[in-house]
């Protein structure tokens, strides 16, 4: 699943493509994704200008000169591609937005993603309203982390990976900052210190921005929006390591279940 560092890879190789570009068209194949494309979307996006192209947790948001904005989710499985239009689409490319010779494609073979036409306010938008801080913000950091788990006691990986909490935290990059700061992702929030919150969110800021800079991880079909993989799977330190010793002190990495996800941890390095 496309967590935010692939959202924003993606976000970060279509903006150029779009920014200042007017839409001559859409192309709907599949409408129906996780809610159905509007009908109306290519009458409301034709002769429309991009101004602007950004990201809210795991949304892509480009802004239009109509005032409106169109939300993007990819998902379970999927993603953008900038493709020449003419280019014969695959059975799981659902919606093109044409830009003239090209198009950027939408694929997305569950069809748990969407593409949403918002007309007033984009913050105001209900996936949007309610939403926590961006991990990459000022707005967090130790002491949001600190004062968000008081009284908690679910486990701190089920509370990172809760979006009123801070958003796009997902199961990777949970397990991945957890054992950088050296937390046990069992451990009840209410217990994690202030000093463990505090290298916490930096550990996730730190191991976001690495992911980043990797183009994201690739797990199944991700890749970014010129086709290239993601990295950063090639740097797991516990993901995905169960029964591997750890890099740091060679025991053997311990795997549980949290939430219905899986989690990785080392006994020795995270308490």
């Amino acid at each position: 699943m496309p967590e935010l560092p692939e959202v924003e890879t993606t976000c970060r190789g279509v903006r150029p493509l779009l920014t200042g570009h007017t839409l001559t068209g859409v192309r709907v194949r599949c409408a129906r994704l996780r809610w159905p494309v509007d009908p109306e979307l290519a009458s409301r996006l034709t002769g429309v200008r991009v101004t602007a192209v950004s990201r809210r947790a795991k949304y892509l948001l480009m802004a239009l000169d109509s005032g409106a904005t169109l939300i993007i989710h990819l998902g379970m499985s999927g993603s953008l591609r900038h493709v020449p239009a003419d280019t014969p689409p695959e059975r799981h490319d659902h919606v093109d937005l044409l830009l003239g010779e090209h198009c950027l494609r939408y694929r997305d073979p569950r069809r748990f993603g969407a593409i949403l036409y918002c007309p007033g306010p984009v913050e105001l938008h209900p996936l949007l309203v309610k939403l926590g801080p961006e991990p990459l913000s000022d707005g967090f950091d130790g002491e949001v982390l600190f004062a968000a788990c008081r009284g908690k006691t679910a486990a701190i990986k089920t509370v990172l990976m809760d979006n009123h909490v801070v958003v796009g935290v997902g199961n990777i990059y949970a397990n991945e900052a957890l054992f950088a700061a050296g937390v046990r992702p069992t451990r009840p929030a209410g217990q994690v210190s202030r000093d463990a919150c505090q290298r916490l969110a930096a550990a996730i800021r730190a191991t976001l921005l690495r992911a980043i800079e990797a183009g994201g991880s690739t797990l199944r079909d991700f890749t970014d929006a010129i086709g290239k993989p993601g990295y950063f799977q090639q740097q797991y330190a516990v993901y995905g390591r169960t029964g591997q010793p750890c890099h740091a002190c060679a025991t053997l990495v311990q795997h549980t279940r949290l939430g219905q996800r899986s989690s990785f941890f080392c006994p020795h390095c995270q308490t």
